[in-house]
């Protein structure tokens, strides 16, 4: 979940050679940050999307956001006229679970917690049909327990997108225990027809990516709690220091405090090592309501959108 200092999505073809070449329409489970940015990728891509929430002005809310973005990529891309409306037009919204039915994959991205995603894969094994893929784009979570919810455990893979998802070109394919070696092709080259570059990793808590960034967070977290330096200082020293194109508070009031903690907590049990514990005064934030951007307050402050 990182920051990239430029660009855009790519955009494919629908049509492909490859083990993902049936795939045509997609679900995306969520309309939040990470669903909204697939889905709008895949759309972008060619492919026709049913994005589902569970309210009306969830769904609404993320094909307004969705519109915007595909505003300012076509102005920055210089695309014909009528371009970015079309895209849109490629994504379908509701809260009717039962739409998966039409596609050929479902990706889930709603909050990271394992409660949450047990009872999404639970109606989306009973809602989609036999042949087609689950996958999830949780950041931490195993994928070998999310399989075991459902009846095609060896049709069931982590696609984890980097945030914003139009943006950043990675995305994590992680195989659980019993994923197929067909699914997971299927995936890996699903993901290269969006024009990302996929990564298989292991199922271990937190992946590569949140195994390496979170600590980084939750030590920044800690260094301001324990007075080492200032909120813009400790950013200021990541980023001219480091190279990193944002300091670590700032990223973490990009993604939300309580998925930083939610992370955390999953590397703290799934690891069992104590330098995963998550910062005090990070837990402290989250219990406050202070999440990052999306609550207009979380390390810095940030006027409504």
């Amino acid at each position: 979940m990182w920051l990239a200092p430029g660009g855009v999505g790519v955009e494919a073809q629908p049509t492909a050679a490859g083990p993902s070449a049936t795939v045509r329409r997609v679900a995306v489970i969520g309309g939040g940050t990470m669903g909204n940015g697939i889905a709008q990728t895949f759309a972008t891509a060619g492919f026709d999307v049913e994005l589902v929430d569970v309210r009306a002005d969830f769904v609404s809310r993320a094909l307004t956001t969705i519109g915007k973005s595909l505003e300012r990529v076509a102005k920055k891309q210089e695309w014909l006229a009528d371009r970015a409306a079309e895209v849109l037009k490629r994504i379908r919204g509701g809260t009717a679970l039962e739409v998966v039915r039409e596609c050929d994959i479902a990706i889930e991205a709603v909050s990271e917690d394992f409660a949450l995603k047990q009872k999404v894969f639970e109606q989306l094994d009973q809602a989609a049909r036999p042949e087609a893929t689950l996958a999830t784009n949780t950041s931490s979570i195993s994928i070998t327990e999310i399989a075991a919810i459902t009846k095609r455990a060896d049709r069931v893979i982590g696609m984890h997108f980097m945030n914003p998802v139009p943006v950043m070109p990675l995305v994590e394919i992680i195989r659980g225990l019993a994923t197929s070696d067909e699914t997971c092709a299927q995936v890996v080259d699903l993901a290269k027809r969006l024009g990302k570059t996929p990564v298989e990793v292991n199922d271990y808590p937190g992946f590569v990516s949140n195994r390496i960034l979170m600590p980084m967070i939750n030590e920044a977290a800690y260094c301001l709690m324990e007075g080492v330096a200032s909120r813009e200082a400790i950013d200021t020293v990541m980023k001219l220091g480091m190279n990193h194109p944002m300091g670590p508070l700032a990223l973490a009031d990009l993604i939300g405090l309580d998925t930083c903690l939610g992370i955390m907590e999953v590397l703290h049990e799934g690891l069992g090592d104590d330098k995963y514990r998550p910062c005090p005064l990070l837990r402290k934030m989250v219990r406050a309501g202070r999440l990052g951007r999306k609550s207009g307050h979380g390390f810095y402050e940030y006027p409504p959108s």
